[in-house]
């Protein structure tokens, strides 16, 4: 049975779509069935995989209304191991168009639990907000990787995103795990950067990657042809970092981690299977 990982951050730009992308890709480079589905109505998953929205035949959205079942929205990722469930601008209209439904929170859970057992990975790169959408992904989801780029504003808001963690939890999901936290954009040679990285390894101990995702600038050119970086320049040090990523998600062992404060979070990633 495949995992299936949220990737979210109430912070916009902090490479969470980044990461989703990249890391779909690492996965498929490894041979791992892995399927990207894009819950932002902003749909830059689906762009940074090259896909020409207006060509889309089904995305996301009519899955969510019941209009269309999941195997007429899941499409070719451009390589193998890789499949995508796309996005457009109208899954902004999913939140009024559900609010009234009793299952509102867990439509997306019912509608990719048959995928399951198909995929060894199911990433779901979520809106940069915590809304109904947000919802139904934590729901979804048997972990979440939190992006934190290395600056105090976003570090200053994990705080409060890891409160609202707990009510989602309790609420939807109580199986939900932290996969770990990821530092986004750090650069090595700028002071700040490092203080907030090693500040943040320390208050959340154990928390935290080992792999950071280093400052570089093809991460975010790479948008602007369509593919991920591991599809352009598998050695860039962006590329690299993704890989590293997906080896340490594969392969680190299960471990229960205990935050100041005398709450206790979840922190697993599974070896492979």
């Amino acid at each position: 049975m495949g995992r299936i990982i949220c990737i979210g951050n109430h912070k916009g730009g902090v490479g969470k779509t980044t990461t989703a992308v990249n890391l779909s890709a690492a996965f498929a480079i490894a041979e791992k069935r892995t399927l990207l589905i894009d819950s932002d109505p902003q749909a830059h998953s689906t762009i940074g995989m090259g896909i020409n929205k207006r060509l889309v035949k089904k995305t996301l959205y009519d899955g969510l209304r019941g209009d269309a079942l999941i195997n007429e929205l899941i499409i070719d990722g451009g390589i193998d191991f890789l499949k995508i469930i796309p996005s457009r601008m109208e899954l902004v209209r999913v939140e009024a168009e559900l609010l009234f439904r009793s299952n509102k929170e867990t439509v997306l859970k019912a509608l990719i639990k048959t995928q399951k057992d198909n995929y060894d990975f199911i990433l779901i790169d979520c809106p940069p907000s915590l809304n109904l959408l947000m919802v139904n992904a934590m729901a979804a989801s048997d972990s979440i990787i939190i992006p934190l780029q290395c600056e105090f504003y976003a570090r200053e808001g994990l705080g409060q995103f890891l409160k609202n963690y707990d009510v989602f939890k309790k609420m939807f999901n109580p199986d939900i795990l932290i996969e770990g936290i990821l530092l986004t954009m750090v650069d090595k040679n700028h002071e700040s950067c490092g203080k907030i990285a090693e500040e943040t390894k320390n208050r959340y101990n154990g928390m935290v990657f080992n792999t950071v995702i280093p400052r570089d600038k093809n991460l975010q050119e790479s948008v602007r042809f369509g593919k991920p970086l591991l599809f352009q320049d598998i050695a860039s040090p962006g590329a690299r970092s993704y890989l590293d990523l997906a080896k340490e998600i594969i392969y680190k062992s299960t471990c229960l981690i205990k935050e100041p404060g005398n709450e206790d979070y979840k922190c697993r990633s599974h070896q492979e299977r």
